[in-house]
């Protein structure tokens, strides 16, 4: 329990980090695609740092990531809803929210 939410971590900071790839094919100049790519990588990067921190605080993670996936919702909410937004909701937020889970209940074990 307490390796399992360490690694969903990176492997999910890890694909936030792929999918922010994909400026490099819109064929902007080369400043343009650095200041694209960071923009994109913003929130894979307050993850990286959050799971830097909740590697000994436990609750930091469960709080965040929890609170991660609510702002992804309610970002997402903004737009006009379409159905396949559910399925983006259900993956992005989904697994914000079971490592945000698996962080408090490692909290509480620890605790």
């Amino acid at each position: 329990l307490y390796w399992i939410p360490r690694i969903l971590s990176i492997i999910f900071i890890c694909v936030l980090f792929l999918m922010s790839l994909d400026v490099f094919g819109l064929g902007l100049n080369f400043w343009q695609t650095f200041v694209a790519f960071f923009m994109h990588s913003i929130p894979a990067l307050f993850l990286l740092i959050v799971l830097v921190i909740s590697w000994k605080y436990e609750i930091v993670g469960g709080v965040v990531f929890i609170l991660a996936g609510l702002v992804y919702i309610a970002l997402l909410t903004r737009n006009q809803f379409e159905w396949y937004m559910l399925s983006w909701a259900i993956q992005i937020s989904g697994i914000a929210f079971l490592i945000g889970i698996l962080f408090l209940v490692g909290w509480f074990k620890k605790k």
